[in-house]
């Protein structure tokens, strides 16, 4: 255990987080995503929601100032307009918690898994609402 650092953040994923360079992306997966075939490493999370693992990586992470979209969603498949509950939360925890607090964007599934194929890492949680997926690409600190 370590002072103010949220025990979310196991070992393997505080090296990750720490390993990431400015511009990489961390993707922030639900149970349903393909974490493990997508290419990148993929850490484990299966006791914790996305929102839970969102929170936690907002707290010791930047997001990226220097591009438009640093927080990227998977929009309903049919229906882009739709704004799934774990969408919401991750924004209104973006609002909270992020130094640079950013609207999400959405992107069509396949190009969500695109993105997500060429991210730094994949943590796969145990996040049960359906679209419980956000990229996140990581800013510097100054």
């Amino acid at each position: 255990m370590l002072r103010n650092i949220d025990p979310i953040l196991s070992p393997d994923l505080l090296h990750a987080l720490r390993a990431m360079g400015h511009g990489d992306d961390i993707v922030i997966a639900d149970a349903n995503f393909p974490g493990t075939s997508v290419g990148p490493e993929c850490i484990r999370a299966d006791g914790s929601t996305a929102s839970e693992v969102l929170r936690a990586v907002l707290s010791v992470m930047p997001l990226d100032s220097f591009v438009p979209n640093p927080a990227l969603t998977m929009q309903v498949v049919g229906e882009p307009h739709i704004v799934p509950d774990a969408v919401a939360d991750f924004q209104n925890i973006i609002d909270e918690v992020a130094d640079n607090p950013v609207p999400v964007v959405g992107l069509e599934r396949f190009a969500f898994y695109e993105r997500a194929a060429s991210a730094y890492v994949i943590v796969q949680t145990g996040e049960r609402r359906l679209y419980g997926n956000i990229i996140l690409k990581k800013g510097v600190i100054s």
